[in-house]
């Protein structure tokens, strides 16, 4: 494996702390403040201490530029969203004639859940009340993060043709650009440190809830067929919500490449599937961690060394 360049103090960090004969690994995520790096981070933290490896955890601007990396063999591990591995193995999307044909999943971890956000202050208060204001979009480094804002956008009956958008590459700038009045909405994760930030910076968010009307949700699904709206409840984690509101959720994954060695990836899922509650010290979503359905069906393949640790434990798909 090529090891990755340490770009965090958190990598550091794991790095001194790691034997010199350790195995390395290097996980590419979002960029710092994005829940994908606080997830990579968590793993990392896990695989250090209960694995004795040495993860050492790179920033990057989005998946677009992580999976292929990942690939050919530049990066071991990655985390990302089902329909993002789902485009990047199957060669569908923006990954149209660039099959990722090493990608391979790991384990399925939790839904994360999201919705566009606006000042708590604002008068906007559906999806649908967006039409024609200023949306971050475009997302040249994340770009099925425009599925899945497009997903969104259905609900309420709007296409990216109904808003006016604020070209970003990545999530953060799209939130920064929220934050400095650039833009009437913002979209992110729910949970995120950056949302936190935001939160604090404009006085005050509130995610718009998302309709669960049988003809939203068909169209929700004809973008972003992974999609479905459920039901959040307030918590002191969720910056955004001021009661329980209906988001849309989606899976997230964590994804190696064929190249890492089949032990390897039995130890990462060994040591995941045992440490749920180290995994949620350092990131409250992890909650949302459910171990027993860590080789939930996927449309992209399972790496061998995550099916036999699986099967081992008798984990049905």
């Amino acid at each position: 494996m090529r090891l990755s360049v340490v770009a965090s103090g958190a990598a550091i960090a794991l790095a001194c702390f790691t034997p010199a004969h350790a195995q390395t690994l290097g996980i590419g995520t979002a960029p710092q403040g994005s829940i994908g790096y606080n997830m990579g981070s968590a793993i990392a933290k896990v695989l250090a201490e209960t694995e004795k490896m040495q993860p050492r955890v790179q920033p990057y601007s989005g998946s677009s530029a992580i999976l292929p990396l990942v690939n050919t063999g530049e990066l071991d591990l990655t985390v990302c969203n089902v329909l993002e591995a789902q485009e990047a193995a199957n060669g569908e999307g923006p990954y149209n004639g660039r099959k990722q044909a090493n990608v391979r999943v790991l384990a399925v971890i939790f839904p994360i859940f999201s919705s566009m956000f606006v000042k708590k202050d604002s008068p906007i208060q559906t999806i649908a009340d967006l039409k024609g204001k200023r949306i971050p979009y475009g997302y040249t480094a994340q770009l099925t993060l425009n599925r899945v804002v497009d997903a969104i956008l259905a609900t309420g009956g709007l296409t990216g043709k109904d808003i006016v958008p604020v070209l970003v590459p990545n999530v953060i700038r799209g939130v920064d650009d929220f934050a400095e009045g650039k833009a009437d909405g913002g979209f992110f994760a729910l949970g995120a440190a950056k949302v936190a930030e935001v939160d604090k910076s404009v006085g005050g968010i509130r995610y718009l809830p998302v309709s669960d009307e049988p003809a939203a949700v068909a169209a929700m699904q004809k973008i972003f067929p992974y999609a479905y709206v459920t039901t959040v409840n307030p918590s002191p984690a969720f910056a955004g919500l001021a009661g329980p509101t209906k988001l849309m959720a989606y899976d997230y994954l964590v994804v190696a490449g064929s190249h890492v060695k089949d032990d390897v990836v039995y130890r990462i899922a060994k040591a995941m599937h045992e440490n749920k509650p180290k995994l949620v010290e350092s990131l409250k979503a992890f909650g949302g961690f459910n171990p027993a359905g860590m080789n939930k069906a996927t449309s992209a393949p399972f790496h061998p060394g995550a099916v036999k640790f699986y099967q081992e434990k008798g984990l049905a798909k």
